[in-house]
């Protein structure tokens, strides 16, 4: 089943450079916080926006991936990781607008990421997976490479991954049940924001394991 496209293909493309754009940041910003040289700011901007979606692309075979077809995909996280070096103060000073724009961008990729899995023929939990995956693998791989324990690994952070997978699960039943629609592939997305800024609104955190005894100390 070929799915059709929701948006025109400038928007989508406008959408996309947003979405990575902003996660750019987000990768720049640690990288600047772990007293990184310019090299090191750059890569982590690079792995951070594109992660996900490389690792989707490679998964589906659809290669090569999108960040190396698009030049416009590779170096938007450059222009990402030009701003935060010169003008890190001001940019940790909007934290609040960067993170808002985060979720989108998790909102975002979570559908793009699952339905593009699915147009390339995996089932529709796989495409979920998938759409999990590009929401959130750059954020991983970034996390790795400064050397800290992934973010949605972490019981003391907000909930990130788990509004990805309430998007993705979204949009996977509706392709089973063909009623992926522009209306509902919307909603999929804006649920998934929503739950995201929820979660850092309120605190919402993912439960840890029923009894738990452990004496380690909390890092």
């Amino acid at each position: 089943m070929q799915l059709q496209t929701f948006f025109s293909p400038s928007v989508q493309h406008t959408l996309d450079v947003v979405g990575i754009f902003v996660f750019a940041i987000s990768g720049a910003l640690l990288a600047v916080r772990k007293n990184f040289d310019v090299f090191g700011i750059a890569v982590l901007a690079e792995v951070t926006a594109l992660g996900g979606g490389v690792f989707r692309d490679l998964v589906i075979g659809a290669v090569p991936p999108a960040a190396f077809t698009d030049l416009g995909y590779f170096l938007t996280p450059l222009l990402a990781a030009l701003v935060v070096f010169f003008l890190h103060p001001h940019v940790e000073r909007i934290q609040a607008a960067v993170l808002v724009f985060d979720a989108a961008g998790l909102g975002l990729f979570c559908v793009t990421g699952t339905t593009k899995a699915y147009s390339y023929g995996l089932g529709v939990t796989a495409s979920a997976a998938l759409g999990l995956a590009t929401a959130v693998g750059g954020g991983v791989l970034r996390d790795v490479l400064a050397n800290e324990v992934p973010s949605l690994l972490r019981w003391d952070r907000d909930l990130y991954a788990v509004p990805a997978i309430v998007g993705a699960t979204m949009v996977a039943l509706c392709i089973h049940y063909a009623a992926l629609t522009t209306f509902t592939s919307g909603l999929a997305a804006v649920t998934a924001f929503a739950l995201r800024l929820l979660a850092m609104r309120f605190h919402w955190r993912a439960p840890r394991a029923w009894n738990r005894r452990s004496t380690v100390t909390e890092e």
